[in-house]
């Protein structure tokens, strides 16, 4: 445990910001963070069997209403109830019929836990969270700023907009 913790604190001071990552999407091309720089990002960690689920639909009207002004980037993520069981092929599918999602999609990834991804690593070291559940929310701002909200608060909610002004 120890050597885990070690090697992932090292991975994470390896990254200065968020642009130095480099992660697949559900295609499996790479897609490199740098593209999103002087961006506003939303990284949402998602699940395609939750109660949150419908906010697929949310983040698609956000993508749809203020892709100007705000970059979505959705993380599946089976750390939750076991939620999101499907491989990417079907998270894809799944994401495309239900919900027309048409924001960047990565492959699926841990979220909390020994085996959490250094994104998630990074964020929590930005602002001292952790996703509480599926749909858990990252705001992070031209400016470098994160902002954290929880699977409860809605994507078309005032307190995600109001940022985005």
């Amino acid at each position: 445990m120890k050597i885990i913790t070690l090697i992932m604190a090292a991975m994470i001071t390896n990254v200065s910001s968020i642009y130095d990552f480099k992660l697949k999407a559900l295609d499996g091309s790479s897609v490199d963070f740098e593209r999103y720089k002087g961006k506003t990002l939303l990284i949402v960690n998602t699940a395609s069997e939750c109660g949150n689920t419908p906010q697929y639909a949310d983040l698609q009207e956000l993508h749809e209403k203020f892709g100007d002004r705000v970059t979505i980037l959705g993380f599946p993520a089976n750390n939750f109830g076991g939620q999101e069981p499907g491989t990417n092929q079907q998270i894809a599918a799944f994401c495309e019929k239900n919900y027309g999602v048409t924001f960047q999609m990565f492959e699926k990834i841990s979220v909390k836990g020994k085996d959490r991804h250094a994104l998630y690593s990074w964020l929590e070291e930005k602002t001292g969270k952790e996703p509480n559940w599926n749909f858990s929310k990252y705001l992070i701002k031209a400016d470098g700023s994160v902002l954290f909200f929880s699977a409860s608060v809605n994507p078309m909610d005032e307190s995600i907009l109001s940022q985005l002004k």
